[in-house]
Order: structure tokens, then sequence, then C-alpha cells
């Protein structure tokens, strides 16, 4: 477009170019402030859902003319997005260790940080083709629970959550990528469904932020993201309180935990004693996330 775009203006579908949506959408999302930092990366994939271009397609194609049916679209989810939906929910997936997960307002949005949980796993069991037997507590979306079936092909998975929609895209996951013979989709209060039987593995990324904290959280965490699967109750620690003792019942003799709980280690340190060995993966910034203990 010749004229430069104002803040308050409409973008003009006739003549509209990636470029021009491009600096529409940045200005649109920068109106909010807890959107202004990251607004030019959220226009630019909410641009790319709306026209199916990937970004190096549209630095290629600045000129490019989008659809008046692409601009509809876009300026339909830039609302959705000022209103701080996440990006993941417009999109309907969101990638974890290299693969693409449906995910729905159902389910808590999987976050780079859960992946050293498999990189920990996969440090602790180097065999591929090991027949483990692994449960996935509070599975959500089934990130854990498909990502390990997939990457020990011998594995039987149990993927576990009391809540049925979850469950529901946790369904669709395990049959999008093909493990629905190697994972059962069960509903249950942590490992109640499976009372009985012993894991060789059990992973959990369980709620664990303390209900004081939850108006520190951002709008699209706090207002679009399940809140059973984010708050343990006043101090956070409820659901730890309960899981650890449950799942060294669950465990054979040797077996592993692996826990997170994004630097909460007081409770976890607390919980886990007696256990045969502990110890604390960290993230890039330093926190200890992952709890690793053997029974």
């Amino acid at each position: 477009m010749a004229q430069e775009l104002q803040r308050h203006e409409p973008l003009k579908i006739k003549g509209c170019t990636v470029a021009d949506a491009l600096r529409f959408g940045t200005m649109r999302l920068s109106m909010r402030d807890d959107l202004r930092e990251n607004a030019a990366r959220d226009a630019q994939q909410i641009l790319e859902i709306a026209t199916g271009l990937t970004r190096v397609q549209m630095m290629a194609q600045p000129d490019r003319p989008v659809k008046e049916e692409e601009a509809g679209s876009f300026q339909g989810m830039l609302a959705q997005r000022r209103h701080a939906m996440p990006i993941q929910h417009l999109r309907g997936s969101q990638e974890f260790f290299g693969r693409e997960f449906a995910v729905s307002p159902d389910v808590l949005i999987p976050r780079p940080e859960t992946e050293h949980i498999v990189e920990e796993v996969l440090r602790l069991f180097p065999d591929r083709k090991a027949p483990l037997k692994i449960a996935d507590v509070g599975t959500g979306s089934g990130i854990l629970a498909v990502t390990l079936a997939l990457e020990f092909p011998q594995s039987l998975v149990a993927a576990l959550d009391i809540s049925p929609d979850a469950l529901a895209v946790a369904q669709d996951n395990t049959a999008r990528l093909n493990t629905l013979n190697r994972t059962r989709i069960l509903q249950s209060d942590l490992l109640a469904a499976v009372t009985g039987e012993t894991f060789d593995l059990i992973v959990s990324n369980p709620p664990y932020i303390p209900l004081i904290e939850k108006d520190t959280l951002h709008a699209q965490v706090r207002e679009y993201e399940p809140h059973l699967a984010l708050f343990g109750g006043e101090d956070g620690h409820d659901v730890l309180r309960r899981l650890i003792p449950q799942a060294k019942d669950a465990l054979s003799p040797g077996g592993w935990l692996l826990l997170e709980t994004a630097g909460r280690s007081g409770i976890a340190d607390e919980l886990l004693s007696g256990w045969q060995q502990v110890h604390w993966v960290s993230d890039l910034q330093g926190i200890e996330r992952i709890a690793v203990a053997q029974r």
C-alpha cells in the first residue's frame, strides 16, 4: 500500500501484500502491552496460518498479494490474539520433540522445557529396543506418552489423565502418530486405574503452580489453559504429595520416576527421601526443572 498504515486503520484487503499484512498485524498486536514484545513474531505466525505460507516464503515474497479470504482470516485471528488467545490454539497444534501434536483449550500447551524429560529418559535407557513398561501421569495432550512410545518402539505405555476432554486430545495424537497399538488411554486419578501394575518408568508434568500465583501468570495461560493442569493447590504441592508415594509403589525395583517441578525442589526433595538415588536436571536458565528418582 502506498500510504503508511495508521494504528487504528483496518487492513485494506484490496492491494494488500504480505509486507502490508505483517506491518498491520504487528501494529495491532503492539497495542496490547503484554503482547508488544513478541508482536512481530506473532503477526508472522498468524499470517502463516492464514495463508499457508512459510516464514521463508513470506520473506522471499513480501509483495505477494494476500487474497481476500486470507486477509479476512488473518484479521479474525488477530482479534483473537489481541484477547490473549494462544497462537497454538489458533493453529490447533504445537511441536514437541520434532513432532506436531494437536492441542486445544482442554490441555496444557506443550513447552520446550518438558523435552528435558524425554532427553533424560533417553540417557537413562540407552537401549531403544528395550521393552519398557511406561506410565505417563496427567498425560494431557499425550506428548510424553506418544513421544516415548515412538522413541522406544518395543514399549507399552499407559497414558493417564483425570480429564476426559484431555484424553480425547491424547487419543487423537496417538492415532495421528500411529502409537494406538501400544498406548492405553485411561481416565484415572493419578495411578488409580493401574493399581496393581508395575512400571519400569513413570513420567509426569503435574500441576505445581500455587494458587496464590494465579494472578501473576500471563493472560494467555491464566485465561486459556486448563486450571486443573496448572494449579497444585494453595502451595502447589497437592498433587506431588499424592503422586510420589503412589509412583514408588507402582515402580519395579530399579525403576525411574521423572517429574517436572520447575524449581520447586524443596518439597520434591522431602518427598523423595528414601529413594535409591535422586538427582535434578536443570533447564537452560539453570532452574532445577526435572526431578529424577530411582526406586
